[in-house]
């Protein structure tokens, strides 16, 4: 089992597999674009491990998130989810995670015109993996199902993004352009695809160890 899979096996709950199928399929698009955009090998695997765990803030604030069936998300909770980055750069700081993995996580809600948080960083203030986890995570989540919408397809996910550019590194996002195509990439929208189905659960990966 990776470093990454005993951590989330420690804080992790049944009730959230939407989140660790999430963290999955980030793990892959932050590995096919760090490597894309021409990034070391080494530092492709950091995005990969980063992409991962990028969202394990939000295991912490569970009952806070996850316990309600309605529809909408409420100021409260949007208090409560805006926390999720700074937790989570915590949790992996005491896991000894580098000051790579640690950045990406904590800023990877930085918009690249300043709007983000939780520091309101403009564009190269924002850590190189902070801005390669901003795409990933968009594009995971609307090409995955939630409580509230189903997922939207490939080219209306794509489109959404494009219409929001401004919260993008947009080299990185041409960079993410010039890879929805390819083969690689139509395996992690299969995947996705499955998970939508709920064909794969987080059981089954970090146990494999095939994420």
């Amino acid at each position: 089992m990776s470093e990454a899979a005993k951590v989330l096996n420690d804080i992790l709950t049944d009730d959230l597999e939407e989140a660790i199928d999430h963290g999955i399929l980030v793990s892959k698009l932050a590995y096919l674009l760090a490597k894309e955009a021409g990034c070391e090998e080494d530092f492709c695997y950091t995005m990969s491990n980063a992409g991962l765990v990028h969202d394990i803030g939000k295991l912490r604030l569970g009952k806070y998130l996850y316990a309600s069936d309605r529809n909408t998300m409420i100021v409260e909770e949007m208090k409560y989810i805006r926390m999720h980055s700074d937790i989570g750069f915590d949790i992996l700081k005491k896991y000894g995670y580098n000051d790579e993995v640690l950045n990406a996580i904590l800023y990877h809600h930085e918009n690249y015109d300043g709007s983000g948080y939780p520091q309101n960083l403009k564009g190269n203030q924002i850590p190189l993996g902070a801005r390669i986890l901003r795409i990933c995570d968009v594009y995971a989540a609307l090409i995955s199902d939630r409580r509230y919408r189903c997922c939207y397809q490939k080219e209306a996910a794509i489109q959404l993004m494009i219409e929001e550019v401004k919260n993008f590194d947009m080299k990185l996002f041409l960079h993410f352009l010039g890879i929805i195509y390819t083969e690689p990439f139509k395996e992690i929208d299969h995947y996705a695809s499955e998970v939508n189905k709920k064909g794969f659960t987080w059981k089954n990966i970090l146990h494999d160890g095939t994420y």
